[in-house]
């Protein structure tokens, strides 16, 4: 049983803001993952405090202070965007599942992975570094339209 909008809907919003797209259904993740030109970044969001503390706010650290950025950058919530949350993760081909976690897709191939475990228990600024050198290593220097 998904968890309740109301509970998480704050959680949600801290990506919404920084212009991530929520996408809700498999069919809008398999359409961001065709409809991509370049890199698409890819979050699993979760209620757990890891996600709350470190991976969220370490993901606007990165694109507000990196020159390169993903062209595209979707979320689904674990827990909630059941369908879409497994369609996710069949992209990250591999891996176990697990959320929080964050997957780079590049030409429609999984070309970087943070799974939980390189998450959990980390700090924003050690976050927002490891993204920012995914940045680097995967995506333009130009700004992403949504982001």
């Amino acid at each position: 049983m998904p968890y309740p909008e109301i509970m998480i809907h704050g959680m949600r919003a801290e990506l919404a803001q920084l212009g991530i797209e929520e996408t809700k259904t498999t069919e809008s993740v398999a359409d961001a993952v065709k409809n991509t030109d370049g890199t698409l970044m890819v979050i699993v969001n979760s209620v757990c405090g890891c996600a709350a503390g470190g991976v969220r706010p370490g993901i606007a650290m990165a694109l507000q202070n990196s020159e390169a950025k993903p062209d595209r950058s979707i979320t689904v919530f674990a827990g909630a965007d059941i369908d879409a949350t497994d369609t996710a993760r069949e992209l990250f081909t591999g891996y176990a599942p697990s959320s929080p976690s964050i997957g780079f897709i590049k030409d429609g191939k999984l070309v970087q992975m943070f799974e939980r475990k390189d998450l959990e228990g980390r700090p924003p600024a050690m976050i927002a570094h490891a993204l920012t050198e995914a940045f680097a290593n995967h995506c333009s220097k130009t700004e992403a339209a949504n982001n």
